[in-house]
């Protein structure tokens, strides 16, 4: 087979559906249209040299807060997904947490806008699952651009928070989509604030939202998805409890883990970086970081996610605990994982199905998530024996940041290639922003949505 493509990447080596294999990739109108050896019978516009390289499909990170609209002074959606092209990320799922927030189809499309601007990758909005729109969530989940439902059960407030038994239940009841849920237990964490008021020690953020906190409201929304015969998608879980318990409920309950979870432990975090170390759930000890390995290399967890929820420097000095949780993650969740990779904690192909093939089955996102003909030609090239240090200089947040300041790591994204543009290269951005709309295979696609 000969032709002519927009982008040929030539000499790297690719992880594929069937392993690893050297090969050069033909991307021509967006997608994948040849693999193998094409020296000689394709030619290109634009020819990219992979030689050294592994070549990866580009991560989806189904988390993260962009802070847009209403909170522009921490993250907006062209910051946030500057940082993900930066760091190899091509799709991204961007939660409801917005002023206003995002619960209804005006909300959607006010953020669609935005991003059909703005965005640098491609990208899905949740619609917030609450008491306000509870019965309105099977229309509003099917709309072209959106992710699903997300539901707060605890760490939020106002219109957001749903951690009534009865709002839970007409939530789950209105719609078919896999729903995702943040599950601390609000009851218990209102119970326990006067532990830290009194304190004021950001050391004892685990200590307030214990591992019991999140148990609880695991072991309710599990159930309460069941009596509703509804799919479940579990964030950023954190306790060796959860895991264990989530392992018995794989048949219709997915699982998020994140590198921060992954990667930082307390009480040292928290030492060394105080509030910046301060996530809901928290960063836990070294037992609960090892349960969450355990549970990667078994493969109970699906996929991991930055859960990037961005901070001004102000906010975060604000004394504990009135100052807010959440730190960057979008721009640094694949060094920092291709740095566990260079440690032997995990596989690369194991890498490569949690932040690609595993989001992309779990969501039903169409065309992503595989290098393979007739994909998306979302790809990232990455140097594994390339050692760089995460600088707080580098990183394209708004809020200027990261808690790996300082962190030297091996394996480093070189080239993101987004539907067969390259949209960074050795750290630089390559264009302007283009990203679209994802489309999913449970949501009618939009008669103006690109073929």
């Amino acid at each position: 087979m000969t032709g002519t493509a927009d982008l040929l990447v030539r000499g790297g080596v690719v992880i594929t559906p069937g392993g690893r294999v050297r090969a050069d990739i033909a991307c021509r109108a967006g997608r994948i249209v040849a693999l193998g050896d094409l020296a000689g019978s394709w030619s290109a516009k634009t020819v990219v040299d992979a030689a050294g390289l592994h070549v990866l499909p580009g991560v989806i990170d189904s988390q993260v807060h962009f802070r847009e609209p209403g909170l522009t002074h921490k993250e907006t959606i062209a910051a946030g997904t500057q940082g993900a092209v930066l760091g190899g990320v091509t799709t991204i799922f961007e939660m409801p947490n917005t002023t206003p927030p995002t619960l209804t189809a005006a909300d959607l499309e006010a953020k669609l806008a935005i991003a059909a601007r703005d965005a640098w990758c491609d990208h899905a909005f949740y619609i917030g699952g609450a008491a306000a729109n509870a019965d309105d969530l099977a229309q509003l989940e099917r709309l072209p651009g959106c992710a699903g439902v997300k539901v707060f059960m605890g760490s939020s407030f106002g219109d957001l928070l749903a951690d009534d038994e009865t709002v839970l239940r007409r939530i789950l009841a209105n719609g078919r989509r896999r729903m995702a849920v943040h599950a601390e237990d609000e009851a218990r964490l209102r119970d326990r604030r006067a532990i830290v008021e009194a304190a004021g020690d950001v050391r004892l953020h685990p200590v307030w939202r214990d591992p019991e906190s999140a148990m609880l409201a695991t072991r309710r929304i599990v159930r309460l998805a069941a009596e509703a015969g509804r799919l479940l998608h579990v964030l950023h879980v954190s306790t060796a409890g959860e895991m264990a318990f989530l392992a018995g409920h794989k048949q219709r309950v997915s699982v998020e883990v994140t590198p921060h979870h992954l990667t930082l432990e307390a009480p040292g975090c928290y030492e060394r970086l105080g509030s910046l170390a301060q996530m809901n759930p928290p960063v836990r000890d070294a037992a609960h970081r090892a349960a969450l390995w355990r549970a990667v290399r078994d493969g109970v967890v699906d996929v991991l996610g930055s859960d990037h929820a961005p901070h001004s420097r102000a906010e975060k000095a604000r004394p504990y605990p009135a100052c807010p949780s959440g730190m960057t993650g979008v721009q640094t969740l694949l060094p920092v994982m291709l740095n566990h990779v260079a440690a032997g904690r995990l596989s690369l192909e194991r890498l490569v199905d949690l932040t690609a093939a595993g989001p992309a089955r779990i969501f039903g996102i169409a065309g992503k998530g595989r290098i393979a003909v007739g994909s998306d030609a979302d790809l990232v090239l990455v140097d594994l024996g390339a050692r760089r240090r995460i600088a707080d200089a580098d990183i394209a947040s708004l809020a200027g940041w990261t808690p790996y300041d300082g962190m030297e790591v091996t394996g480093w994204p070189m080239a993101t290639v987004l539907r067969g543009q390259v949209v960074m290269r050795e750290g630089e951005l390559s264009g302007l922003p283009c990203g679209r709309p994802v489309g999913f295979l449970d949501v009618p696609v939009s008669p103006s949505a690109p073929a």
